[in-house]
């Protein structure tokens, strides 16, 4: 080899290592570290619940039957939100830290928990709510997290690196703290009552991961809970039975999903005043689950986005004595032609048209950038509220 073509050979790997070395240290994703509830979790629960010895029907078959074969855990019959985005990043999909040898999860690790919350139990449990799940809040998800860190991790340095060039998604989490107390027949205004109290955990999270380092978050917001099988199955016939013509979605708790929402974008906005060097996202989960709401067909959904592919009789196949999975339960034959999948949980097919609108479209706040996040950053503009 001639000088002159070693001296091209080096230059051009010295040109490599420059795009490599600017491409890590402008944020691209090199794991992905989730904290949540049923929407993300990948199989927590279903450790846990071994540990145990207690048993949910996510368990059990039908679960997981589109995508994996078998129940994983995962509150669907196939992959989540999450499982579509690591695939679009080129990483495995996210492990439960539950389990898991958390040596082996440099490539992200998942602490979201179904069921959880992001209060703590004293909050809920001082106001007569008590979670029959789990007690795997927020807070205790992040306390596992600090736990583990070591394993990921040698020095302080080295920790803030790693998380600084991971993908942290931060929910969606919240529901579960409405969910539990209007199943028990709370009152939406008092559990409306809540959501501040919610938005300020959630807050304190994103603030404890941006010290550890953290550099973009994804922050997901609640869903149109009104659109629910098991909430229009649970208000069916009721007094506050107001529904919108368009879709067919209960007025009321729609409503309580948006202020939810603009709470917590509003939120959002101030903590990116404050840091300005951090990627804070919202991720607007509830305009993107209403593009199919508002035209099924579009979205493939034949058989209707308001009745659940698994479940029991009644008007939206969802039959609180016969969950899915239970004896007795009904499957449908195509549950990508479903939008809803159990009652409270969607179908792969409707998290995939979520995950393609929030991470591929225009449903986050700013737009999601699946390589390397601009680290000026604009200010967003959520609306007055």
């Amino acid at each position: 080899m001639s000088l002159s073509s070693s001296s091209c050979w080096l230059f051009f790997l010295i040109i490599i290592f420059h795009l490599v070395s600017t491409s890590a240290n402008n944020g691209c994703y090199t794991s992905i570290i989730s904290f949540g509830d049923s929407l993300a979790d990948t199989g927590n629960l279903k450790q846990l619940a071994s540990i145990y010895h207690r048993s949910f029907p996510y368990f059990r078959p039908p679960y997981g039957e589109t995508f994996f074969g078998r129940p994983t855990g995962r509150c669907s019959n196939g992959r989540l939100i999450i499982d579509f985005l690591a695939e679009s990043l080129g990483l495995p999909l996210v492990p439960p830290y539950v389990g898991g040898d958390t040596r082996r999860m440099d490539d992200g690790v998942n602490y979201a928990v179904a069921g959880a919350t992001a209060l703590g139990s004293r909050f809920l449990e001082g106001r007569g709510v008590y979670n029959s799940v789990t007690n795997a809040s927020l807070g205790v998800q992040i306390g596992w997290f600090k736990q583990s860190m070591s394993s990921f991790c040698a020095t302080a340095s080295g920790c803030k690196d790693f998380i600084g060039r991971s993908l942290i998604l931060v929910g969606e989490i919240g529901g579960n703290d409405y969910n539990h107390p209007l199943i028990l027949g709370k009152s939406i205004e008092e559990v409306e009552s809540y959501v501040p109290f919610v938005v300020s955990t959630i807050v304190l999270a994103i603030n404890d991961l941006i010290n550890l380092g953290a550099k973009t978050l994804v922050i997901p917001g609640n869903l149109p809970i009104g659109c629910s099988a098991a909430y229009l199955t649970i208000y069916y016939g009721s007094d506050i039975k107001e529904y919108d013509n368009t879709t067919g979605c209960l007025i009321r708790l729609n409503k309580f999903a948006e202020y939810h929402n603009e709470l917590l974008q509003r939120e959002l906005n101030r903590i990116q005043d404050i840091n300005p060097n951090v990627h804070i996202i919202y991720a607007d989960y509830y305009n993107a689950a209403m593009q199919f709401y508002v035209s099924p067909s579009k979205y493939g959904f034949k058989n209707g986005v308001l009745k659940a592919c698994c479940g029991g009789e009644g008007p939206f196949n969802c039959n609180p004595s016969v969950a899915c999975a239970n004896p007795s339960y009904m499957v449908c034959a195509q549950p990508d032609t479903y939008a809803n999948w159990d009652g409270m949980h969607l179908t792969e097919a409707a998290y995939k048209l979520i995950y393609k609108s929030v991470f591929e479209g225009s449903c986050s706040i700013p737009r999601f950038n699946s390589l390397c996040p601009s680290l000026t950053l604009h200010k967003r503009d959520y609306g007055a509220f």
